[in-house]
């Protein structure tokens, strides 16, 4: 399946949830904030949400600073 993810077009496997897709790009899904469509997922919903093809994620990535 295709998805837009931060504005860049990847093709990865289909029925992958927010998790899945998080484990597939190395990224721990307790530093982030995903965006599907336009509305923000629940961490808590992470698992359930799943990924349909030409969805666009956007994934955002807290960093501290100071």
């Amino acid at each position: 399946m295709k998805l837009k993810i931060n504005d860049t077009e990847t093709e990865l496997k289909e029925g992958l949830t927010v998790t899945g897709l998080l484990n597939t790009l190395k990224i721990d899904p307790g530093r982030v904030a995903v965006e599907v469509n336009l509305k923000i997922v629940k961490k808590c919903d992470y698992d359930k949400h799943t990924l349909n093809n030409g969805d666009e994620v956007e994934i955002v990535n807290f960093v501290r600073g100071g």
